[in-house]
């Protein structure tokens, strides 16, 4: 499942970074849609319409997650995990064929619901394999979200490549690794593994919304929530609004030395350097579950944020400065990668204690990851194209800041009731 989970999020980061680079040269590549339906040219799309067509791919995994979820634990994890591929094979090719932008807002939505018929799943299985044993959920989450970050960062660095070598047809390749995923999904995960048949059975065929917002009324992963969202969005901003203005640029900003047009193939080395931090971050910080508390390795992750809005915000205005001063600013960014990449696993694992109390929804509950990183998304597409079209990189080191400081009130009052979410103690959400 977890080669699985990365193949699927490669197809999702290639997407989103080809989409990038294709949405900021739209006008150059009339496609076959365009001339069937006499869509006519790609218009010139601005900051804020990207960041709206950015979100759309949340906006459908936020609000599909949950129902993929209470599905999977109806009818069976195994045959719901192979839905997500098939629906973003669809969507590939399909943005491959215009320049339509309503079309391509569409596509997304259809992406994005091949995330949310395919994450909660996974993760339903991983609650019930960790249950009762700290050390193992600990690691079992930061391989998922290594598989996840290392597929998105995968994604992110071959479209990069790809575009510059063969452009839009990058879709197409995508279309392939789609359909790599869903063969990994039919014949690499054992059926048999699947949660008995006879729990499933128990639980009811219907799929009773009722009583999923029983499970989480007055539940403590609201107080997750918050923190979480922001912590996300945070991502949000540097995997979206960053390399679209990376590699745009802007000469409304001359002072502003990371919004110099970077060519595709300069971020993605970037990315490669950033990647390889971050992932030894999720393995150092994955192994900690059982000497440190989760919310203490969020709040080391919010620090490292705060690190990396630091050093970038001195990067962005080093123009003129040697070299070597410049590569001192740049070590508070890299520290700061691999402290945050902690409070990913960290908040799966504090998800994934909420489910003990109701082994029979382990999926839907699960699904809120997908909620939570949505709305994350959707927060930091938004907020960033609003905030990069006023003042450039800058505004989005500015929205990364405050999105840091939302996160830490509610953190605090987490840490409270940290105690009663630990594997092996029943949750009460009555």
């Amino acid at each position: 499942m977890l080669v699985g989970t990365f193949t699927l999020r490669l197809s999702t980061g290639l997407t989103g970074a080809t989409l990038t680079y294709y949405l900021a040269s739209l006008g150059d590549h009339p496609r076959l849609l365009d001339q069937l339906f006499h869509f006519g040219r790609g218009e010139h799309v601005g900051d804020v319409t990207f960041g709206v067509i950015a979100a759309l791919f949340y906006v459908s995994e936020l609000v599909l997650s949950p129902l993929f979820g209470i599905v999977s634990d109806r009818i069976g994890h195994y045959r719901v995990m192979q839905y997500g591929p098939v629906f973003g094979l669809v969507a590939v090719v399909l943005t491959w064929a215009t320049t339509n932008v309503p079309v391509l807002g569409a596509t997304r939505l259809l992406e994005g619901s091949a995330t949310a018929a395919s994450v909660p799943s996974i993760l339903g299985f991983i609650a019930v394999a960790t249950a009762s044993n700290e050390v193992l959920r600990g690691r079992a989450s930061a391989r998922f979200e290594a598989a996840t970050l290392s597929g998105l960062l995968g994604g992110l660095v071959l479209a990069g490549f790809l575009w510059h070598a063969i452009g839009p047809e990058t879709f197409l390749v995508n279309a392939v690794i789609y359909v790599v995923s869903l063969g990994i999904y039919r014949y690499g995960v054992d059926p048999r593994r699947d949660a008995p048949r006879q729990t499933r059975d128990a639980a009811g065929p219907t799929i009773d919304l009722r009583r999923y917002a029983t499970i989480l009324r007055g539940g403590h992963v609201w107080l997750l929530a918050p923190t979480w969202i922001a912590i996300n969005a945070v991502l949000g901003l540097y995997t979206t609004q960053t390399v679209f203005q990376l590699f745009r640029g802007d000469a409304r900003f001359p002072d502003q030395l990371l919004m110099g047009g970077f060519a595709s193939t300069q971020i993605s080395l970037g990315l490669i350097a950033g990647g390889i931090v971050f992932f030894g971050g999720l393995i150092y910080w994955g192994n900690r579950f059982k000497n440190l508390r989760r919310t203490t390795i969020i709040l080391y992750g919010v620090g490292g944020g705060l690190l990396i809005v630091a050093g970038a915000a001195a990067l962005n205005h080093s123009g003129g400065l040697p070299e070597l001063v410049r590569l001192a600013l740049a070590a508070p960014v890299i520290v700061g990668v691999f402290v945050l990449a902690g409070a990913t696993p960290a908040a799966i694992g504090l998800l994934a204690d909420v489910t003990e109390a109701f082994p029979e929804d382990r999926g839907a509950i699960m699904g809120l990851y997908s909620v939570f990183l949505g709305l994350g998304q959707i927060a930091g597409a938004l907020v960033g194209g609003v905030s990069a079209s006023v003042i450039g990189i800058d505004g989005i080191l500015v929205s990364s800041l405050a999105l840091l400081a939302l996160a830490v009130l509610p953190l605090m009052r987490l840490r409270r009731f940290e105690h009663v979410l630990g594997p092996g103690q029943v949750t009460t959400f009555e």
